[in-house]
Formats: structure tokens, C-alpha cells, sequence
């Protein structure tokens, strides 16, 4: 969640902790264990909180201490921990210490990283570093002497290697585990340390480095040890209290560091968000990065989007074809291994914002060249909840960054309840994800064979019973990452969820080829008019699996050109529109479906997603359709549509 765009309760146009509580429930329904919260500190937000002034108090733009602690409190009625952002790398420049180092107080120089410049006067920066968000990482000061600032000049380094820092951490951390909180992310955990004698990286354009080298001021060794006294400090409370590290490393390897059994306990993958719609090259980083934590006994983690990047709908492409991806990524994200982290509108299928006016940005990287290209608001502009409003259901007034019109289209409430909508497809999958045995924690895939451009494997349920909800057995994703359809023997027995319109039924290859969306399939024949191939109807119906509402599972005819019905993303069990809250109280209500701290919460449709209670609707795209797509020796084919993934029962 990043605060500043996610609910705005005062109406002044930055979200706030008090409409992050109300919206709460938003991700409770959506299936979330957990919500991670970007700086709320105080600050003066010269780069969106990450700049801390005081690490133990409350911005008055978000609110309060009692909002922090109500807000807490509420995430944990819910059933959703909280993990907040801690930023060790470095203070605000209003930070007291900061303040009084450059009043001449030796102690507090020290704190920080001061050095002398080169050049006969001094006037030459220490060393040839640059900061992230471009130009010199370092500021003179009246007195002649330099400070280290990888990030902004606002955001000045701290020094590590003094004593007082790392014991006045601890005592933030603490402050905050004793006011409730389960975690934190740490921001920058890769750059505490850095090299004995900062010695000069040699060439420019030194951003582009992070997380492809090892640099002098990031990802050096020293930084373990930090964390392996957090981790000290974090066993020794109750309950399950975790890290998880922002930290570029060079390769999977070097990530596993972080995550080793005394230091922390999750890493973001930026290797998998960085890895491009190849299905190489997605394998390769699956197999590294699952192959490197299970050596340190660790959780991969899987991420496609966050504040600092350009929203994956649009990474991988613009418009319909940057939406179908997304979708396929978020399934194939979510059947593997490990944890899975969404960022704050990715599940309405956000894109970026590429036409922000230059006055309304304010990411300090925009000002300053040769670093960042400076377009993180495109991320960050405020998400919507309502069709109607002056900022989509954000708040009662505006939005610090302007909305396009066309979110009123994806707005929450848009949404909620369409079967095919972006939002409905992440509920279900949550929903799965969490009930079925083969889905969640584990630490392998195993790959099956596919064509070219698809991946293909299983995931093996775990135990022997099935899970809590209808689903049991092992389960089977595929991803088609071409831009055309292709005919592969159907992997499973059926279709649990597709994040399109993704499979058709065919009999086995012969020859000839009929057109799929328009397109010709090599191999697979084409129907005439009435539904029939090469003069015979398909038998069973051409469709891999029933449509939502024919009641019996029953496929239909073909249409003319061999196009097989095929299963929506969503739909209703019952054969009707999905149910709202007020057709089914008790669902809407929530439930509590055993003992084993799954909730059982309503999803937007008042559909019970974490359970299978007396009367509650199972959300219909991850209901078992019924199922007729051959497998065996009876040559059946099914068709993946371009750039969607689909999840089987096997």
C-alpha cells in the first residue's frame, strides 16, 4: 500500500492512515494475509516519506499515532497482518541529528558520512559516485566538507560503522513491534555498508549498475550482519514477527544471502519484475530463483509491480495486449512456490500513467539528471474505488496526482462483481490459492513438456486429503506467451480458472486449419457453419469445459470457423449473475469455516471466498466447470489463447 494514493479520509488530497483503515476490508475480501505500508512518518516529503525526520511519530498529512494503532488493530480483526516500511539507509536532513552535524556537533557528524573533497581546496566531490536519482551522490557544506547521499540530497547517508545508530534502530524497531505491528520492509537493505575506503566506480550512468554488479556502495558483505542482529531482535518476541529486504542484488545467489536462516526472513525478486515476457528467459529466472532460496532454506518471493517501477500492465505492452499479459502473469505468479506480493491497483489492472503535466510530479529523480528516469508518480497516482466522484471514491475532494477518466471504468465498484473483470480474476485465484493443497508454500515446480513459447508445469498437492475447500489433487499451470493461439493435448482433467477465454476443444490434429479469433491454427481443422469439422460434429461439443450458466457443464456447438466456446473468467455456479452482498447476508457477513485461521470472509459479489460455508457461493471462476477436455490416449486438443495462462486440475 502506498499511503499517499490509496484513501484520502479529510479530503485534502493525499491518502491518509485513517482512510487505509477504512478501506481495509477491501483487501480482506480480496484474500490478502497481509498489507505492507509505505512511510507514514514524519517527514518533509522530499521523496514520498522516504526521507524520516522522526521515526517515531506520525506525519500529521497521514494522521496521528492513535490512527497507526487503531489501524493495527483493525488489520488484525480482519485477519491481515501488518508490516510497515523502516528506512535505515538514510534520514531526512530535517533529522535532529542531521541538524546538529552540521552545527559543528562532532558526535552526530559522525552518524553520517562526511569526507573531505579532492582537489587542492576540497572542492571536488570525495569520489566519483553518482546518487540514484542522478548528479554527484554528494553535497558540499559551508564548512568545506562533503555528505554521502545515494538518493536525494534531502536524504543524507548514515555511517553505519557508529554504534549509536545501529543501537537507535533497535529502539525503532522495538517501538513499533511493541505498538503491534508484525514486521517490516526493509527499504534499502542492500546499502548500509559500503566499501573500505569508497573507492571510485570509473564510469557514469552508475544506476543502470544496481542490481546487475556489485557496487561499492551497494550489496557489500557488511550489511548481513545488521541484519542478522534484527533478526535477534525479532525472535525475541512472540508471535511470528518477519523482515523482508528491498535489496538489488546481481543474482539470484546474492539475494539468497539476505534470507539465510539467522537474517531476514523474505527478499523481493526483482529479478523475476525485471525479466522480460519471454518464456526462456521467465523459466530460467523461476528455476534460479526457486533453486537459490531452497538452498538457504528460505520463501521465494514473487513480484510484478511496486512504487518505484512502471506498472507491468504497461511494461509489457500498451493497451489490450499489455492487459492480457498482466492477467497471465498475475496466475502464473500466483501458482508458484513462495509468497506473492501486489501492489495497490495492479488488481484492477491498472496501467501506468504516462501523461502526468510536468508541474504535478514529484519524484525528486525528475529535477535531476543521468539517474532514475524520474517517472515513478505514473505509479502512484491514487487508485480508484467509485464510478462517481470528484477522485473516483479516493476521497471527498481531489487527488495530488491527476486521475485519467477512464479509471472510472476501473474502479472498484466498476468491477466488483463483473465475471471478467480484473478484480474478480484476483479474488478467485486469492481464493485458490489459499484452499488449494497443491498451491501456497513450497519450494519447486515441476516443468512439463509444451511448445515453443508456452510453459507448463505441476504443482503437487500437498498431503494426502484435499484442502479445506472443493479442490483437491495436484494442479497444473500453463502459460501461453505467444501472440497467437496454440493447440496443445489438454494438461488437466479441467479448468479451475483462465485469466481469458482461454482454451477450445478440437479433436486431434489433422489436416487443414480453422480460424481461432480470426486466426488460422496449424493443425487443427475447421468447422463449417453448423459447428461440425471436416463434415462430422465434435464430439462432447467443441468447448474444453461448460460456460458459466449452462447449468449442466454441457459444452455448446461450435460456431462457424471452429471457434469453441470457452470458459470466462468468471460467471455464476447457479447459472445467474454473480450474487451481491444483499442477496446473500451471511456471505457478505463473513465466515469462519474451521479452526484453522482461515477467514472466511465475502468477496465484493457477497460471495464466500475462503471457504466452502452453508449457503455461501464459491467464487464461480474458481468453481471446477465442468470438464470434457480429452486427455489420454483420445487425442483431444485444447487451444491457449495469446498471452493468457490457465490453471488445471489434474
Amino acid at each position: 500500500m502506498y499511503v499517499r494514493s490509496f484513501a484520502d479520509s479529510d479530503g485534502d488530497g493525499v491518502g491518509d492512515l485513517r482512510g487505509a483503515r477504512e478501506r481495509l476490508p477491501h483487501l480482506a475480501r480480496l484474500g490478502a494475509d497481509a498489507v505492507w505500508l509505505t512511510p507514514f512518518y514524519a517527514s518533509p516529503q522530499a521523496d514520498g516519506g522516504y526521507d524520516v525526520a522522526d521515526y517515531r511519530a506520525v506525519d500529521p498529512v497521514f494522521g496521528d499515532l492513535a490512527d497507526a494503532d487503531d489501524l493495527v488493530r483493525t488489520a488484525h480483526e480482519l485477519g491481515l497482518r501488518v508490516i510497515v516500511d523502516i528506512v535505515p539507509n538514510h534520514t531526512s536532513d530535517r533529522h535532529p541529528w542531521f541538524r546538529q552535524a552540521l552545527a559543528g556537533d562532532p558526535a552526530c557528524r559522525d552518524r553520517y558520512l562526511f569526507r573531505p573533497g579532492k582537489g587542492p581546496d576540497g572542492a571536488l566531490p570525495p569520489n566519483d559516485w553518482e546518487s540514484v536519482f542522478g548528479g554527484p551522490a554528494w553535497t558540499r557544506t559551508p564548512d568545506g566538507d562533503w555528505y554521502l547521499h545515494l538518493f536525494a540530497p534531502e536524504q543524507p547517508d548514515l555511517n553505519w560503522e557508529n554504534e549509536e545508530v545501529a543501537a537507535e534502530f533497535e529502539s525503532v524497531l522495538r517501538f513499533w513491534l511493541d505498538l503491534g505491528v508484525d514486521g517490516f520492509r526493509v527499504d534499502v537493505a542492500h546499502g548500509m555498508v559500503k566499501a573500505p575506503g569508497m573507492p571510485d566506480i570509473g564510469h557514469g550512468e552508475q544506476a543502470r549498475l544496481i542490481g546487475a554488479q556489485q557496487l561499492p556502495f551497494f550489496d557489500q558483505d557488511g550489511v548481513h550482519e545488521i541484519h542478522r542482529a534484527w533478526r535477534r531482535l525479532l525472535d525475541t518476541y512472540e508471535g511470528e514477527r518477519i523482515a523482508v529486504a528491498e535489496a538489488w542484488a546481481p543474482s539470484a545467489e546474492r539475494l539468497a544471502l539476505y534470507v539465510r536462516p539467522d537474517e531476514l526472513h523474505q527478499a523481493f525478486n526483482f529479478q523475476f519484475l525485471n525479466c522480460p515476457w519471454d518464456a526462456a528467459a521467465l523459466r530460467r529466472v523461476i528455476d534460479d530463483s526457486l533453486r537459490a532460496t531452497t538452498s538457504v532454506g528460505a520463501p521465494t518471493t514473487w513480484v510484478l509491480s511496486n512504487h518505484d517501477v512502471v506498472r507491468h500492465t504497461t511494461r509489457y505492452g500498451d493497451g489490450a495486449a499489455g492487459l492480457r499479459r498482466a492477467r497471465a502473469a498475475a496466475l502464473l505468479m500466483l501458482a508458484l512456490p513462495g509468497s506473492a506480493y501486489v501492489y495497490q491497483g495492479e488488481e484492477l489492472g491498472l496501467p501506468e500513467v504516462t501523461e502526468l503535466p510536468d508541474e504535478a510530479r514529484q519524484d525528486p529523480a525528475f529535477q535531476r539528471g543521468e539517474g532514475q528516469d524520474g517517472l515513478r508518480d505514473g505509479c502512484r497516482v491514487p487508485i480508484p474505488w467509485t464510478v462517481e466522484g470528484p477522485s473516483y471514491g479516493f476521497g471527498p475532494g481531489g487527488s495530488w496526482l491527476p486521475q485519467p477518466s477512464s479509471w472510472a471504468g476501473l474502479s472498484v465498484e466498476a468491477q466488483t462483481g463483473d465475471p471478467d473483470s480484473t478484480l474478480e480474476l484476483y479474488r478467485s485465484a486469492l481464493a485458490m490459492r489459499r484452499d488449494h493443497p497443491a498451491l501456497g508454500a513450497g519450494d519447486a515446480v515441476e516443468w512439463l513438456p509444451a511448445p515453443d513459447g508456452v510453459l507448463a508445469f505441476r504443482r503437487r498437492a500437498k498431503g494426502t486429503g484435499p484442502g479445506p475447500g472443493p479442490w483437491q489433487g495436484d494442479l497444473i499451470c500453463t502459460v501461453n506467451l505467444t501472440d497467437h493461439p496454440v493447440a496443445l493435448r489438454a494438461p488437466g482433467s479441467r479448468v479451475l480458472l483462465s485469466s481469458a477465454p482461454a482454451t477450445g476443444r478440437a479433436p486431434a490434429p489433422a489436416p487443414g486449419t480453422g480460424p481461432v479469433d480470426g486466426q488460422p491454427v496449424p493443425g487443427v481443422p475447421a468447422a463449417d457453419a453448423s459447428g461440425a469439422v471436416n463434415g462430422q460434429p465434435v464430439p462432447g461439443g467443441p468447448a474444453a469445459v461448460g460456460r458459466p450458466g449452462d447449468g449442466n457443464g454441457h459444452a455448446p456447438t461450435a460456431g462457424a470457423g471452429g471457434q469453441a466456446a470457452v470458459p470466462e473468467p468468471g460467471g455464476a455456479p447457479d447459472g445467474g449473475r454473480p450474487g451481491r452482498a444483499a442477496d446473500n447476508p451471511a456471505a457478505a457477513a463473513g465466515t469462519d469455516h474451521g479452526g484453522d485461521g482461515h477467514r472466511g470472509t465475502a468477496d465484493g459479489g457477497g460471495r464466500a471466498v475462503h471457504g466452502a460455508a452453508p449457503g455461501a457461493k464459491v467464487p464461480p471462476p474458481a468453481r471446477e466447470f465442468a470438464a470434457e477436455a480429452g486427455h489420454g490416449d483420445d487425442g483431444h486438443t485444447v487451444l491457449l489463447a495469446a498471452e493468457s495462462c490457465v490453471w488445471w486440475a489434474s
